[in-house]
């Protein structure tokens, strides 16, 4: 029985159709996995360090500002890692210049605010990025 050139190839043409189907999903940064994280993790501690650091730098209160309350931690991996942070923050009564035994503002400086931040995160190459930030008074 003569074997026809066109019936042969059939498994490597499959396989050259799921890579090309895999690199255009790769493409689109279609969602692999969203999931909800501690607050604990290592890379949520210091992605929250970062976002905290970020806020600080370009706040123009003259007292920083400290997570009371992480309220949700959300990871998202498409070709990187994402994380969609919701925190509690109150203004507290150290200075910019100081970061030693930071209490939360009491009485007229009180200021709660709740802020929603997207970061970009490779935390192991202690890289980070805010994409996106919304605060508002809580």
């Amino acid at each position: 029985k003569m074997v026809r050139p066109w019936q042969t190839p059939r498994p490597l043409l499959a396989i050259l159709v799921t890579l090309v189907a895999l690199t255009y999903q790769a493409r689109k940064k279609t969602s692999i996995s969203i999931r909800e994280v501690s607050a604990e993790e290592t890379d949520s501690k210091s992605t929250l360090q970062f976002v905290v650091d970020e806020y600080n730098k370009e706040s123009n209160d003259e007292y920083n500002f400290r997570i009371l309350r992480v309220l949700k931690i959300l990871t998202q991996i498409t070709d990187h890692l994402e994380y969609h942070l919701t925190v509690e923050m109150w203004r507290t009564t150290c200075r910019k210049s100081e970061t030693m035994n930071c209490v939360p503002q009491e009485g007229e400086l009180h200021k709660q605010i709740t802020c929603n931040f997207s970061v970009f995160a490779a935390p192991w190459f202690e890289k980070y990025k805010i994409r996106s930030k919304n605060c508002n008074n809580g």
